[in-house]
């Protein structure tokens, strides 16, 4: 096994990943707020054309498509910022073993990044700081907490008491702290380069090399995220991620976590709305739609473009560029592609109204909208299968079977009815 040693991280070098932009940063500040900046082309594109503001991530083989509202992919999205840099840590980290090799899982998964339901939230006893929508910023806040924690100078081996909510445990030093503390926050500190699986050390990244070593090939392949595997057992336990446990009580969405089952409520069935506007009787459930709320009160637009004959106007520029590729470089490609009939589009949306009006489709029972999933060829359709539990599905069963009754009951009640009238 390759030795742990520390390894002297150089300067990053942070690519951004959506759609066609190759913006660099070395910056994880910088980064974010660039990333942050497409995410605002979204929402001013989609009240330009008088429509709810699109979900999909455009972040490269990626596929995502949010269905619980803007915050899940701002969460979605600051976490491809996140997963970018350990990978630059993880191919800085095998720069030094090159007898390792390279991933041999493939490129298709490695910007895949898991479900983020909610904020991040720290536990620290008496912190009052509100839930973090970026993990770097989160990740980060909770090492302050092991920073700010009196231990005399050079004692490697002072007891610490971890501070985080019911908690008991007692480290050996402060960094031990800091390791310790990624069993609560689950945080990793660097990720495979190939296939983007991260890890919360070095040494484990290095297994994940070797094990590859060893193997024939990862021949077993999921059918939902296009992972691949070396073994039935692992794709098995693989596959468990995907399935759903929870059911809406007050609808048919089910949900792999509690925690995506309480988001889904928040935003689907509640009518609670905390967020207020100073100038008007707006209000709304979360920051993000009060902050694209604030630009209708902005002033006149500041760019635009300089194309001859070309009248278009925005407040950013971000957005003016992103016009210029649409409109005048022709550089958006048509990945959306219908199942059905084999035409394409730019844009989730545009396939969501030709599924609705061309092909007659309906929203999925106790969904908002369709989800979109990326192909080995490329192109994203329509997501046609939703994994449950053998339990929840019985649960369901149960329901109509429940339902199918009374509505019969209902039917021979109104037919008793009838005749005792007539």
């Amino acid at each position: 096994m390759p030795p742990n040693k520390r390894i002297h991280k150089k300067t990053l070098e942070l690519e951004c990943e959506w759609g066609t932009c190759q913006e660099s940063f070395n910056r994880m500040e910088n980064f974010c707020k660039h990333a942050e900046d497409h995410l605002n082309v979204l929402d001013v594109m989609g009240e330009a054309e008088d429509v709810e503001a699109e979900r999909n991530c455009l972040w490269r083989d990626c596929g995502f498509c949010s269905v619980e509202g803007s915050e899940e992919l701002r969460r979605h999205l600051f976490f491809h910022c996140y997963h970018t840099k350990l990978k630059q840590f993880g191919e800085q980290v095998l720069s030094g073993q090159p007898e390792l090799g390279t991933c041999s899982i493939g490129f298709l998964s490695c910007n895949k990044i898991p479900e983020i339901p909610e904020n991040f939230v720290c536990l620290w006893n008496e912190c009052e700081q509100p839930p973090f929508e970026n993990p770097e910023w989160f990740y980060r806040h909770v090492e302050m907490h092991s920073l700010l924690i009196d231990v005399p100078a050079g004692d490697c081996e002072f007891p610490v008491r971890c501070g985080w909510k019911d908690c008991e445990a007692t480290t050996k030093g402060r960094p031990k702290l800091r390791e310790h503390l990624r069993s609560h926050t689950q945080e990793k500190v660097v990720a495979c380069p190939g296939c983007g699986g991260m890890y919360a050390n070095n040494t484990k990244l290095f297994d994940h090399m070797i094990r590859q070593k060893d193997m024939e090939g990862q021949r077993f392949q999921c059918s939902h995220c296009s992972k691949r595997f070396a073994t039935e057992r692992l794709l098995r336990d693989h596959m468990r991620t995907h399935v759903s446990h929870y059911k809406c009580p007050l609808c048919d969405m089910t949900c792999p976590s509690p925690s995506a089952l309480r988001n889904h409520i928040k935003f689907r069935h509640s009518n609670e709305k905390p967020y207020t506007c100073d100038c008007c009787e707006y209000r709304c459930k979360n920051l993000i739609d009060l902050r694209k709320h604030l630009d209708t009160h902005s002033s006149e637009p500041t760019f635009h473009c300089d194309i001859t004959g070309c009248s278009f106007t925005s407040r950013t520029l971000s957005t003016m560029k992103l016009h210029h590729k649409r409109e005048h470089e022709g550089r958006f490609a048509a990945r959306y592609k219908c199942h059905v009939c084999d035409k394409c589009f730019t844009r989730g949306n545009s396939l969501t109204v030709h599924l609705h009006k061309k092909h007659q489709f309906k929203w999925p029972s106790g969904h908002p909208r369709f989800r979109y999933k990326e192909h080995e060829d490329g192109f994203l359709r329509l997501q046609l299968i939703r994994y449950e539990s053998v339990e929840l599905t019985e649960q369901l069963m149960r329901e109509r079977q429940n339902r199918q009754f009374y509505f019969t009951l209902l039917l021979t009640w109104c037919s008793v009815l009838l005749t005792s009238l007539l």
